[in-house]
């Protein structure tokens, strides 16, 4: 068996459980204890398990708390999944929705997100839900308008003609009386 991890000279027991009352994050006050019983002289196994955790985190808690210190015990973000879109491909996006599609090239008179969606993967061979682009032209700084349909062959004139135009009959009504009182 390999022989444990030393833990830094330069913080004791009474040290980190000092920083662990003052520490906001529950995790990073958890790993401080477990670490405070090693320097405190418990073995790895019992702080194992006022950690809640196996030998192995341990030993890459000392690690962490060797390279970085107290710091390198809290909480950090988890690093999620990669963007499907890059840098390349939101800035060659962002040209093709501020130029608009070209009707004999793209087949199209106005982008959706459909024929968007279709350009991405004819361009990058990347394919996207409809949730995906519209997040990433919500994220671009586009959002979606759309214009009130309109026929083609309406004629304003003829429509303004058709209307009633009645003189204005009505009247204010009286005041409404109230009941006599008994």
């Amino acid at each position: 068996m390999a022989a444990a991890v030393a833990l830094r000279g330069d913080y004791d027991a009474a040290t980190l459980r000092g920083l662990a009352r003052s520490a906001g994050d529950p995790g990073q006050v958890r790993r401080l204890l477990a670490l405070a019983a090693i320097y405190a002289g418990s073995s790895r196994s019992e702080a194992a398990a006022l950690g809640g955790v196996g030998l192995q985190t341990v030993r890459d808690w000392v690690l962490r708390f060797n390279a970085e210190g107290p710091a390198g015990l809290e909480t950090g973000k988890a690093p999620g999944n990669r963007p499907i879109l890059g840098e390349r491909e939101r800035a060659a996006l962002r040209r093709v929705v501020e130029e608009g599609p070209t009707p004999a090239i793209h087949g199209v008179v106005r982008w959706r997100i459909v024929d968007l969606m279709q350009w991405l993967w004819e361009e990058f061979r990347l394919s996207v839900s409809k949730q995906t682009m519209s997040r990433e032209l919500r994220a671009l700084g586009f959002r979606k308008l759309s214009a009130r349909p309109r026929h083609h062959a309406k004629d304003e004139a003829a429509a303004a003609a058709f209307k009633k135009t009645l003189p204005r009959l009505w009247r204010r009504s009286r005041p409404a009386r109230l009941p006599a009182s008994r």
